[in-house]
């Protein structure tokens, strides 16, 4: 059975920054499109990831953390152990922006977006197929939780 508490609509996000959302800080989730939307979402970790996305997201880990320090005991897990193809957690977007000052913004004066986030919790994982933009993930369930 599925938490009815999870909202209904899911952003997917490809790991490991989704991981970076629920347990590093990332308060920003870039994107080239921008949201009306404010409230609770469910957040999808993309299926999809390359031994040089992670390299990626891990030099950028580290070099945040050099101005924003992490929770004590916070430590990335291997490329192996990120959940990926379903639901992970629930993330408040309180804001769309075009500039923050947030290390976790990358946008630029091209037309670049931000979607604020707060108030990040993990869920237990929920098989979900993805799809693009916000969308009804209770449409896409896998497996036992249909």
């Amino acid at each position: 059975m599925v938490d009815p508490a999870i909202p209904q609509f899911a952003l997917s996000i490809r790991q490991p920054w989704a991981w970076c959302i629920l347990h590093a800080g990332k308060d920003i989730e870039n994107r080239s499109w921008r949201t009306r939307f404010r409230g609770s979402i469910a957040l999808h970790a993309a299926k999809g990831l390359t031994k040089a996305e992670f390299a990626d997201c891990l030099a950028t880990v580290h070099e945040i953390s050099e101005t924003q320090p992490f929770p004590p005991g916070t430590t990335m897990p291997a490329l192996a152990e990120l959940p990926r193809g379903g639901i992970v957690g629930v993330v408040d977007i309180v804001d769309c922006v075009s500039q923050s000052e947030s290390p976790w913004f990358f946008g630029n004066d091209t037309g670049a977006y931000g979607f604020q986030l707060a108030n990040p919790r993990p869920v237990e994982f929920i098989p979900v197929t993805g799809a693009l933009g916000m969308f009804n993930w209770r449409q896409n369930l896998k497996g036992p939780h249909r």
